[in-house]
């Protein structure tokens, strides 16, 4: 696995949501320090969109105020969720500086416009910071922490994509613990639900947090949690880092840990099939340690963007308050590709590249010269 681009070209969001369709990628709201006041007002969310085969964003237009459009948008946001059901991308829960949401949203990525669909069945309440992931025709909503009761959850929720009807989800077995900012990522017909905060007096915060490290999966068939028994390299516990999946294995990346006031940008993959994790060395230039980014794989590559590391002018600062500690952060609008699968071609011209060889005009064809220099430009370093 290599680290293929870097580039400094998109937006700067942290704590987004994102979703593929085909070959393009959406990401939808997410806050940035220096937009504070934005967080405040419910203004519409924005979308950001990347097309894989040109590496280059450009944000929709914001519907106006009093346009049918305004009416069915979701208000800027962060902490909530982004799935995609075809052609459609759905955005659920997360919230403002001033309230949170469980109204459900729906984007045409066709028509670029919103719908807000009409759901029946028991409505979860509002809340962020929890995870959505596709089994079959339905979303399943696990944890997060609730507005409306000032508490973390560890209940799950369905909702059925061709009827709209949301089921509250009664399970057998031993939940994982109360939590927010974890993953839960779809293989097979189960969730696989790892990381995040929890607290020792949970469901209700005590500010006694700490950062569990298994994994465990419910098994839709029976809706039955499973905590398996792991071995290999255990990625220590964390919150705010990303998950994906790939060729059937679970992967994770970056995220922080709270106890230890330590972001990350390590990488460790779980086989369900052998319940083993592995910490997965990359080649090329990794991107920073960081939190609340997101990742989307699409085919062989892994497009990685935005999230928040701490800021080295500020290293010194002894506060060990995480509050304190937020302000120190820096936002990123970065992109990085990491080639999952890499081919000889990519591995030679990414060899030329590092070690700054000198490649004399007609000793490769034409379109290798081409894709060389291509490869040239989205390599440049954002550090």
């Amino acid at each position: 696995m290599y680290w293929t681009t870097h580039l400094k070209t998109g937006p700067r969001r942290v704590n987004h949501a994102a979703a593929a369709v085909g070959e393009t990628i959406y990401t939808f709201g997410g806050y940035c320090t220096e937009e504070i006041l934005v967080y405040r007002v419910k203004e519409p969310i924005d979308v950001h969109v990347l097309n894989i085969n040109y590496l280059e964003w450009h944000q929709l237009p914001r519907p106006k105020n009093g346009s049918p459009q305004y009416a069915v948008t979701p208000f800027q946001r962060y902490g909530h969720t982004a799935v995609s059901f075809g052609k459609n991308i759905y955005i659920w829960g997360g919230r403002n500086d001033e309230s949170a949401c469980n109204r459900l949203f729906c984007f045409d990525t066709e028509t670029w416009l919103w719908s807000c669909p009409t759901t029946t069945g028991v409505l979860p309440c509002s809340r962020d910071g929890h995870s959505a992931c596709i089994i079959g025709n339905s979303m399943y909503i696990f944890g997060g922490y609730e507005e409306e009761f000032e508490r973390y959850s560890q209940e799950v929720y369905a909702l059925d994509l061709l009827t709209m009807h949301w089921t509250y989800v009664v399970t057998q077995g031993s939940p994982p613990d109360y939590r927010d900012f974890h993953t839960g990522t779809a293989i097979g017909n189960r969730m696989y639900i790892f990381g995040g905060r929890s607290d020792s007096a949970g469901p209700h915060s005590s500010e006694s947090d700490y950062y569990p490290n298994e994994i465990v999966y419910l098994d839709t068939s029976t809706m039955t949690w499973h905590k398996p028994e792991t071995k290999g390299e255990l990625p220590i516990g964390r919150r705010s880092h990303s998950a994906f999946l790939y060729k059937n294995n679970l992967y994770i990346f970056g995220g922080f840990n709270g106890i230890l006031n330590e972001h990350y940008n390590d990488m460790y993959s779980f086989c369900p099939l052998t319940s083993t994790w592995r910490l997965v060395t990359t080649l090329g230039l990794s991107p920073k340690k960081r939190r609340r980014q997101v990742c989307i794989v699409i085919y062989d590559k892994m497009y990685l963007f935005g999230g928040t590391s701490p800021n080295p002018i500020c290293l010194a600062e002894e506060d060990t308050n995480e509050m304190a500690q937020e302000m120190l952060l820096m936002d990123h609008d970065d992109l990085h590709v990491l080639d999952l699968r890499p081919t000889l071609k990519t591995l030679c011209m990414l060899s030329v590249i590092t070690y700054n060889q000198e490649v004399h005009k007609g000793s490769l064809p034409e379109d290798v010269m081409e894709d060389l220099e291509e490869m040239r430009r989205k390599s440049v370093a954002c550090y």
